[in-house]
């Protein structure tokens, strides 16, 4: 028996809740974590065609891109879609989660799986966030320090960039003396105790503080343990909003709408005027992703990829890149293959199955 919320931690380990905006609602928002799992139903957004869907198919577990809820409801009367949506899942005993703008946040996540659509490579995450790490100070006796060095590296301490397992080690002296509660690791009671230690330093991402801090403390000797938890403002690379990469090869402006139209399954492109240039750094969000446009340029970007551009807001290209709206919907439908392609991987008895209802609102006559 599969329990939800044995699902839910496995999805929280591929995009924690803790990176969503703090505008946003993702993570259990209607239903028992503690059911089985009958069945996985994934879809971009959470419809009433979609809870009827999943009771058809007989799944108790929606999985959808977007929040039902992103502000308190203050009643369920059914007087609107979001209402009658959640009083639908809780009549049919069906539990809904959203992976939102944390999945959005993780270099493996939305934006990655539009760059690999349109073919991009040396990809790096567009606007990477501040003030997401922590340097964590151990002190251990030399005896034990490549155990839990080990530890630290295997709860995801110690990387930085394309590099792993990093980590700053120096020797020094340590003292204390127990009193006679206590049980120590070496030395008598109520004795000054000298112990040879090594200084390890390593950079932690602040969302597995929790699971490195356990495994540290798990693997360490001692009874009580001596560390320090300083936060540092470096950028965390694997972290933040948007993406940016290469074509292999640079192809004209009207060959890469004709590419990006066909691999984004869009039936309508709005773009700013063509700069006669060759396409070959691209920048790219799914969603609603204008606020990215500066650091598009920054990067020096041919093109940025997104969705619902305001009208004003086309003019800001400047001649300096084009702008392409594929549309909302349209840039992060295939969401719905990266979540359910990690739960085939990850779960084997249960059906994951893939809506058939398509939630775009937004109709092209």
């Amino acid at each position: 028996m599969t329990q939800i919320k044995e699902v839910l931690q496995k999805l929280e380990t591929f995009a924690p809740p803790v990176l969503q905006e703090n505008y946003d609602n993702a993570g259990l928002i209607v239903g028992d974590a503690s059911d089985e799992v009958r069945g996985v139903l994934i879809s971009l957004d959470t419809t009433e065609d979609v809870v009827n869907e999943a009771i058809k198919k007989g799944c108790n577990l929606i999985i959808s891109h977007h929040p039902i809820v992103f502000s308190g409801l203050k009643k369920l009367t059914g007087a609107n879609y979001i209402e009658r949506v959640v009083i639908s899942a809780i009549k049919n005993n069906i539990s809904i989660y959203a992976m939102h703008t944390n999945l959005d946040n993780m270099a493996h996540g939305v934006n990655k799986m539009i760059a690999d659509k349109l073919g991009l490579i040396n990809t790096k995450i567009l606007a990477p966030k501040k003030n997401q790490l922590l340097k964590l100070v151990v002190f251990v006796p030399s005896s034990h320090s490549e155990t839990v060095r080990n530890s630290l590296f295997k709860a995801g301490a110690g990387n930085i960039g394309n590099y792993s397992e990093c980590s700053f080690n120096s020797e020094g002296e340590g003292t204390y003396k127990a009193n006679n509660k206590a049980n120590p690791f070496k030395g008598e009671i109520d004795k000054t105790h000298s112990e040879k230690e090594i200084k390890i330093e390593v950079v932690v991402p602040k969302y597995l503080k929790s699971g490195v801090i356990s495994e540290m403390l798990n693997a360490h000797p001692y009874e009580e343990v001596a560390y320090d938890l300083i936060p540092i403002e470096n950028e965390l690379a694997s972290i933040g909003s948007g993406m940016v990469g290469e074509l292999a090869e640079p192809i004209n402006e009207k060959d890469f709408l004709s590419l990006l139209k066909t691999k984004m399954k869009t039936k309508c492109i709005r773009h700013t005027s063509f700069l006669n240039k060759p396409i070959k750094r691209v920048a790219l969000i799914g969603g609603a992703g204008s606020f990215l446009l500066q650091n598009a340029k920054a990067e020096k970007a041919d093109i940025f990829i997104t969705g619902d551009v305001k009208y004003q807001e086309f003019f800001d290209a400047d001649n300096q890149l084009v702008i392409a709206d594929i549309g909302h919907y349209e840039s992060e439908q295939f969401t719905i293959d990266l979540i359910g392609g990690f739960l085939i991987e990850n779960f084997s008895k249960f059906a994951v199955r893939f809506t058939e209802v398509n939630t775009n609102p937004i109709n092209y006559y």
